[in-house]
């Protein structure tokens, strides 16, 4: 009774969600102004210190320590996207950095890259308390500047972790378990739905899935 009252909770927050940024959507607030005949570093410097700043825009900026922008190669092929920041995110200001960071560090490393090579950020930028997942008023306010990042760097592919970011950018309430490991596209770049470094550490026999979409990936950022 539990499992399927929380199931028929977060379907509810999923569709609360899409509908929410679909109204964004027709009323044109999703894209932010960026500066032209800058580099991608300078860009996406800009778009953290003068567009995002201290940013107020919804509830979550009351709790947190630190904003999370992201962190990596502005002109990275291959970006991750997480749900929001956890705990030592939000105290160091960085994204991934805890236990999940550093299993992520690792899926990179298998892959061929070094963390400095890729782009990491998340769909929020503030910690929502208790780590629950973020409401679809705080994702609203909060899409723009992963679609203002996202159009600096310009990857060919997007990692999203876990069932709310991939939710969330897939704009669906179709379980994890079912769009992972199919290719899909977010804002017109191919994206692979993946499981989330959380979930692998409580649930290690997944890592072999996980495994088999970063092949994926890795076979279409070399074709």
């Amino acid at each position: 009774m539990h499992g399927g009252y929380k199931k028929q909770m977060e379907n509810s927050l999923a569709e609360s969600l899409i509908a929410r940024l679909e109204m964004m959507k027709e009323a044109k607030m999703e894209y932010l102004p960026i500066p032209k005949g800058k580099t991608p570093e300078q860009k996406l410097a800009y778009l953290r210190d003068e567009i995002v700043g201290n940013c107020q825009r919804c509830k979550l900026a009351t709790g947190r320590t630190n904003l999370v922008f992201g962190a990596g190669n502005a002109r990275a092929e291959l970006v991750f996207v997480g749900e929001a920041p956890g705990a030592e995110e939000d105290k160091q200001g960085e994204p991934f950095v805890g236990r999940s960071g550093q299993l992520l560090t690792k899926m990179i490393e298998a892959m061929g890259y070094q963390r400095s090579d890729v782009y990491i950020c998340n769909v929020v930028k503030s910690r929502p308390p208790d780590n629950r997942d973020p409401e679809p008023d705080e994702v609203a306010a909060c899409e723009p500047f992963l679609k203002a990042q996202l159009s600096i760097i310009q990857p060919k592919v997007i990692v999203a972790l876990g069932r709310y970011a991939c939710q969330c950018l897939l704009r669906t309430t179709t379980p994890l378990s079912k769009i992972r490991g199919e290719w899909a596209s977010y804002e017109g770049i191919a994206l692979m739905p993946t499981f989330h470094p959380a979930y692998l550490l409580r649930n290690p026999p997944a890592k072999r899935e996980v495994w088999e979409d970063l092949q994926k990936v890795m076979t279409r950022l070399k074709g």
